[in-house]
């Protein structure tokens, strides 16, 4: 982008199975928006339980055999527990423990209301019933949320924004305090046996990298309030989105790892070339 800041992108999948076109095409955006040299990887395998390494190595081969190239050294999220635990200290003044399961929180939301639960991009909207336990009170098992109120009181503002040059790119999205705890409510910070959680990682690992221009698809731009807010809490800058649309299958339905009939493997074991995969997608050809 001539005259303009530098576009550091990633790409930053999770290695709990095969890549599939869906993949192909984020990482495609990613690097097409990339100013040269400026398109990182990152593999997000806080989740040990899932992530598997042979699947971390297939990542490798298919982008590599994609055509597409990155920065080294890769970040891996799994060597950055300092970082994350780091993080969680900054945040402590906001934060506190929770020992509900869905169960609680769903039969907590079901009385006395009726009709359908609320629900945000993480599920049901945790209600607050340990909002009141300190931090000091946290016993192995339990998660660690964020007090979104309390978040915002310490920001002294009423309202978070951010800018997406896909979605309405000449305005401003807005979203207002009463708005984050009606459709959101308090987060998880850190997960049960995880040491902390995907938007906290996410958070810290953009800062991390200098990431400028976050590329990613279109189901994530809920998260992106939650993204938001904790840069504003930690410091960071926040950067420029850009959601895209999604890779369909006939139905309509969004391409999932289990569907290995659409795995960049499986397609490239039956015959097809790089320059096939870009065309399914609809972007250009990488690499030679």
């Amino acid at each position: 982008m001539a005259g303009g800041p530098i576009r550091r992108t990633r790409f930053a999948p999770s290695p709990t199975g095969l890549l599939h076109l869906g993949h192909a095409f984020a990482a495609g955006v990613a690097a097409a928006q990339a100013d040269a040299g400026e398109f990182l990887l990152r593999i997000e395998d806080i989740d040990r339980a899932r992530c598997k390494p042979e699947f971390e190595a297939a990542i490798y081969q298919d982008l590599d055999w994609l055509g597409l190239q990155w920065q080294q050294p890769v970040m891996r999220q799994s060597d950055r527990m300092d970082a994350y635990r780091d993080a969680l200290a900054r945040l402590a003044e906001f934060s506190y423990p929770c020992r509900c399961k869905r169960g609680d929180i769903r039969a907590a939301l079901s009385a006395p209301q009726e009709g359908a639960l609320p629900a945000g991009p993480d599920g049901l909207i945790y209600p607050g019933t340990c909002r009141h336990r300190p931090l000091s009170d946290a016993a192995p098992d339990d998660v660690i949320r964020l007090d979104v109120a309390r978040a915002f009181d310490a920001l002294g503002q009423s309202r978070l924004e951010f800018h997406d040059e896909v979605m309405r790119p000449d305005e401003t999205f807005l979203m207002t305090r009463g708005e984050f705890l009606d459709q959101i409510g308090d987060i998880i910070l850190s997960r049960r046996g995880m040491g902390t959680s995907y938007h906290l990682s996410v958070v810290v690992d953009d800062a991390a990298q200098g990431i400028t221009l976050v590329t990613r698809g279109e189901d994530l731009f809920e998260s992106t309030w939650i993204h938001v807010l904790l840069q504003q809490l930690l410091g960071y800058p926040t950067p420029l989105y850009h959601h895209h649309r999604l890779i369909r299958d006939a139905e309509g339905t969004r391409l999932a790892k289990r569907d290995n009939a659409r795995a960049i493997r499986t397609i490239r074991e039956a015959g097809a070339q790089p320059a096939d995969i870009w065309r399914m997608v609809g972007l250009r050809p990488w690499g030679p």
